[in-house]
């Protein structure tokens, strides 16, 4: 949250529109509830959330390997 200059009740609103679109997968942990990116998301979008995070894609790391 301080990386990002956001509030708590922002970053939960945010987090909340990436779960319903299957991008994240959470779990409670007390108070607290812990993202990670959805393993089951579909191949093609996470080529496509890595392409626009700048991320190098599994098949460029085979190729680099």
């Amino acid at each position: 949250m301080q990386c990002l200059g956001a509030t708590q009740s922002r970053m939960s609103r945010h987090m909340q529109v990436l779960r319903t679109a299957g991008l994240v997968a959470a779990r409670r942990d007390a108070q607290w509830v812990r993202y990670r990116l959805n393993p089951a998301m579909p191949a093609p979008a996470r080529r496509l959330l890595d392409a626009a995070l700048g991320l190098p894609s599994p098949a460029a790391e085979r190729i680099a390997a």
